[in-house]
């Protein structure tokens, strides 16, 4: 993992936040204020798959997480990713009103929360089986594409009673760019088949995890809505840091796409073009992904 991941992490952020659901941001919004309110003790988070903590700024932003204290474990298998969530929440809180101090773990204080952050290096799953039962909150952005289904469950033993899990951003299947170029059809079949031969991976994962959850004994499907990214130029230039986001989708399609197939020529061809519009600011970029959002029955 290299810090050119993590600035994709960071650029990626943009993307994010015009791609998830609002609906279901409110609905989780709503049922966490409604837990609060029943006074259990301090909201339990477990967000997997946490990169560089994006996501804890995004739910402090929109002001997702209730009033009160929340105890928030942010879990990456990725060591130099983790390293870096408490460097980037610091420049977060320097923007805001948010007060930063650090002793044994992180605390962020606003106006009205308590946020004791914890950053642990470990894999998603392991992790949440050593916490079975303890988390009023599972988030997982952008993962689910990557585990196998088997893992879900996992992740929902992890869940108190009546606890949520929130799987935003989770890949279903369409990869699209434009101006159409004669390749196109066949680099997204490559693409999508080598994320389909990976060890628990899925190109359909969305739409995996909608069914799952749906025929799941003791989990309601409380909403599913579409989150597609959509990456394009405004006014001959691409949004804050959008350009670097889909120069590092091009290196993923590269490094997946040279592993199923044989023809070079036409990947790099492809792939030639496709920068060269990224340079001029010509390119559009269309992914299909779904947010999930459930609820484990008391």
């Amino acid at each position: 993992m290299t810090g050119d991941f993590r600035r994709y992490l960071r650029a990626k952020r943009t993307v994010d936040d015009r791609a998830i659901d609002q609906r279901l941001v409110g609905t989780l919004r709503e049922r966490l204020r409604n837990r609060t309110e029943a006074g259990d003790g301090p909201l339990r988070v477990l967000e997997v798959g946490a990169g560089i903590g994006t996501m804890l700024a995004r739910l402090v932003e929109w002001d997702v997480l209730p009033p009160g204290e929340i105890r928030y474990t942010a879990v990456d298998i990725e060591s130099d990713t983790i390293e870096a969530v408490v460097p980037y929440v610091r420049e977060w809180a320097a923007e805001r009103s948010v007060s930063v101090s650090e002793t044994d773990r992180i605390v962020l204080e606003g106006s009205n929360r308590r946020i004791e952050l914890e950053p642990v290096v470990s894999e998603a799953v392991a992790h949440a089986e050593r916490t079975t039962g303890e988390w009023d909150l599972v988030v997982g952005s952008a993962l689910l594409d990557l585990l196998e289904l088997e893992a879900l469950d996992r992740l929902l033993d992890a869940l108190s009673p009546g606890g949520l899990c929130y799987f935003p951003i989770t890949f279903d299947g369409g990869t699209r760019f434009r101006p159409e170029l004669p390749g196109d059809r066949t680099i997204e079949r490559h693409y999508h088949a080598h994320m389909d031969a990976k060890p628990g991976g899925s190109s359909r994962a969305g739409g995996d995890v909608v069914a799952r959850l749906q025929g799941a004994v003791g989990v309601t499907l409380l909403g599913v809505a579409g989150s597609d990214w959509v990456v394009r130029p405004i006014e001959g230039t691409y949004p804050a840091d959008e350009a670097y986001f889909l120069r590092h989708i091009l290196d993923t399609i590269e490094e997946a796409v040279g592993e199923v197939t044989d023809d070079t020529e036409t990947l790099e061809a492809w792939l030639a073009e496709r920068r060269r519009q990224i340079d001029s600011a010509e390119l559009c970029y269309f992914t299909h992904q779904l947010d999930v959002l459930g609820c484990v029955k008391k």
